[in-house]
């Protein structure tokens, strides 16, 4: 048996070309540019193997994320609802176990590898409709993200200019202060951080108990002052019966919605998830999956808990002049009730726990933007080179966290807006994903039942109530659009001049032969003992008098190796493999090539391969313009123009003394 795999094996390597070398980034002239690019490569990082945990360890991991926002949400809720906050926040807990949950349990299921939402949406459509709704979904996650660091940033900030202890220190530099902790945190990264799931528990519990503990301690003082309770009635009674309080809440709810966030992150960190045994024998990690909606279950229900508890507590003890924007309470609810009945040094201790876990969102938001931007671009041939390294991507990030904080004055109730519109944005995109992949799901079953209709639809309602509450978040507070809408045209613009630029690399990820006798030929053709020739049409007499006109016009001997290329359907991909068939047609041979994404690129791949005497190209003498668009959009346009530039620019990178193919340019 180890033998005959050891035949197999030897059989199908004889089918793959060896690729060529790969045009990498010019080495810096300067230390700080060598060091620049020392500092490792993204997508050789995130390809290597993690340990994995148990989902209760890694369940801190999210909580960072989502448990945070108790730093800065209550405060938030208070300015928004006022008096009806607990029913408002009820109103969002219920869209969260309702909504953002069975959407990330599907998309975790349909997504185990960690590419989230975005990905999801990327497999369902195709095309550049694909690649463009990607960009526009990246921008509002590079929106979630950058607002992550910055709202954690400048609330981490309040925290400690607020604290009397910590006052004296800081004093009143809110921006400086902010922009020093995203440098610290840019630094760090530039250092080489990794995330580490048993430094998340090391700061997400503690906080969540000293959490409790304020909050036990408030709910105390309301119970001794029932004259507290009576107030909040009248409070309430000021906004009409229960049926006009539901009606306000619901119409308040969509103020609160950064309270959801951290679900993307809950599916991102699923390749860290141990599964069980049988997931290694089975396509889908069943057993990972069940993990991964046991984790993301159980932050929810804390958060919801965590969330109504604080809502509660915060609304009954704490002033309208107190909580407005500029008031002690002001981004910091919670810590404000730990110092006024817990005294200054628990207060103190949970203000040290609140600014470690604004901290640690903001480099856990980092490392997403880390891994979320090199796993798209780069791919899409839409990323400048050294956007794969650690150090130069993580230098820009700073940059745009700086001028975002600038922006928004370091304001924590300034940034809730864009926060949550980015927020609201991947759960519409998640749970639109999710819908559509459940009508696929049935419109491709054999047996179809009427009552499969049912979670497609429930999840097109949910689909429905992020689309209210995202229009209606947009409406009262724009700056999250605007936000997403400078990220969207930047990474549009740099896209765009990345594929322009790198349109003339060779654009093939490896080639393949489809028989054996394509590849016994092969070895007949290479190393200068054919000229080559491309036609744009497969037919089988345009070969000859193909051949016969080239003897006539340049005097040429020996065989000509007609190729033929086949483009694949989606062009808008970068990279593409490509399968070859080789056959000898009387004293020439004849290479037709499929899965091409680009004609131009894969003969002048199949060129350097063969390394032919010579290659004889035409020019079509049509609008350059028009044959540009063509070329990079769909992988045609002026193809003989093309193939020379790509050759001459590749042999310069190449450099070194050997003899080149001559190149023919004739004119149609």
């Amino acid at each position: 048996m180890p033998k005959l795999l050891a035949q197999i094996k030897s059989k199908v390597s004889e089918l793959i070309i060896p690729g060529l070398p790969v045009r990498r980034l010019a080495p810096a002239k300067t230390k700080l540019g060598r060091w620049f690019f020392q500092g490792g490569r993204m997508d050789e990082e995130s390809t290597r193997r993690h340990g994995t945990h148990p989902w209760f360890k890694v369940l801190w991991l999210t909580g960072v994320d989502y448990f945070s926002t108790l730093g800065y949400q209550p405060g938030i809720a208070l300015i928004a609802a006022g008096a009806i906050s607990p029913a408002a926040t009820g109103v969002l807990v219920l869209v969260t176990l309702l909504g953002a949950l069975p959407v990330y349990a599907q998309v975790a299921g349909r997504s185990f590898a960690g590419q989230g939402s975005i990905a999801m949406l990327e497999n369902l459509l195709s095309g550049w409709t694909s690649k463009i709704f990607v960009l526009v979904l990246l921008g509002f996650a590079a929106t979630d993200f950058v607002i992550t660091m910055t709202l954690s940033a400048a609330d981490a900030a309040q925290h400690a200019i607020e604290n009397p202890f910590l006052h004296p220190l800081v004093g009143e530099a809110r921006m400086g202060l902010t922009v020093g902790m995203l440098a610290v945190l840019a630094i760090v990264f530039l250092a080489g951080f990794s995330e580490a799931i048993g430094l998340a528990v090391l700061v997400a519990i503690p906080y969540l108990i000293l959490n409790l503990v304020a909050l036990g301690a408030g709910l105390n003082e309301i119970l001794e002052n029932p004259s507290l309770i009576k107030q909040w009635n009248l409070d309430l009674s000021l906004h009409g019966d229960w049926t006009s309080l539901l009606i306000v809440s619901a119409l308040v709810f969509p103020k609160l919605a950064l309270g959801m966030s951290g679900f993307e992150t809950g599916v991102t960190v699923m390749p860290l998830v141990a599964g069980e045994e049988n997931d290694k024998k089975e396509q889908v990690p069943s057993g990972r999956i069940r993990a991964t909606r046991k984790l993301l279950a159980s932050a929810a229900v804390i958060m919801a808990i965590m969330l109504v508890l604080s809502s509660f507590v915060t609304t009954l003890l704490i002033s309208e002049e107190d909580y407005r924007i500029g008031g002690p309470a002001s981004g910091r609810a919670i810590s404000y009730l730990a110092h006024s009945i817990l005294g200054e040094v628990f207060g103190t201790l949970y203000d040290v726990s609140t600014i470690a876990i604004l901290w640690f969102a903001g480099a856990s938001a980092m490392a997403g933007l880390l891994n979320l931007i090199p796993r798209y671009l780069p791919r899409y041939g839409m990323a400048p080179r050294w956007v794969a390294f650690r150090r130069p991507l993580v230098t820009v990030l700073f940059v745009i966290t700086a001028v975002v904080t600038w922006a928004f004055e370091a304001s924590v109730e300034a940034q809730g807006g864009a926060y949550a519109t980015g927020v609201l944005v991947l759960m519409l995109s998640a749970s639109v994903a999710v819908a559509l992949s459940l009508w696929r799901e049935f419109r491709s079953a054999h047996s179809a039942s009427a009552w499969k209709l049912i979670p497609c639809g429930y999840f097109w309602l949910i689909s429905a109530v992020f689309v209210f509450t995202l229009i209606d978040n947009v409406i009262e507070r724009p700056d999250g659009v605007i936000i997403a809408t400078i990220f969207i045209i930047v990474t549009m613009v740099a896209s765009a001049l990345s594929r322009y630029r790198r349109a003339t690399e060779l654009r093939v990820s490896e080639v393949t032969f489809v028989d054996e006798k394509s590849a016994r030929l092969w070895r007949f053709i290479t190393k200068r003992k054919v000229h080559l020739v491309p036609l744009s049409t497969s037919r089988t007499d345009s070969r000859p008098r193909k051949a016969r006109e080239l003897r006539e016009d340049y005097k040429v001997r020996g065989p000509f190796a007609f190729i033929h290329v086949h483009l694949m359907d989606n062009r808008s991909e970068f990279l593409a493999p490509l399968r070859v068939r080789v056959f000898k047609e009387n004293s020439h041979y004849v290479i037709v090539v499929w899965g091409a994404v680009a004609i131009a690129n894969t003969i002048a791949y199949i060129s350097e391969l063969i390394d032919p005497k010579s290659i004889f190209l035409e020019l079509t003498r049509e609008n350059l313009m028009t044959q540009s668009f063509r070329y990079l959009f769909w992988g045609e346009g002026e193809v003989g123009l093309t193939v020379y530039t790509i050759l001459i620019r590749y042999w310069e990178w190449l450099g070194g003394d050997e003899i080149r193919p001559r190149i023919y340019l004739k004119s149609e």
